[in-house]
């Protein structure tokens, strides 16, 4: 892989559900130009949470523990 995980299992499916969450959201509730870039914006949260990355955490230094990565935690 040409990246490293920095996001730990418990929060990769938090941003899964919360993304769906506001997207559906955005789209139902809001609607319109709003909607579609809220919508996308959502879809960017649950798009680290598939692939556990975040490139924002990344910038910032956060890197997971290589006991708790191959424990599966």
């Amino acid at each position: 892989m040409f990246y490293v995980k920095n996001v730990p299992n418990w929060e990769r499916a938090l941003r899964v559900v919360a993304g769906a969450t506001g997207a559906w959201a955005a789209m139902t509730l809001l609607g319109g130009m709003w909607g579609l870039v809220l919508a996308a914006s959502a879809a960017g949260i649950v798009a680290s949470g598939l692939f556990g990355f975040c490139p924002m955490c990344a910038l910032v230094g956060r890197r997971l523990d290589k006991a708790a990565q191959q424990s599966g935690k």
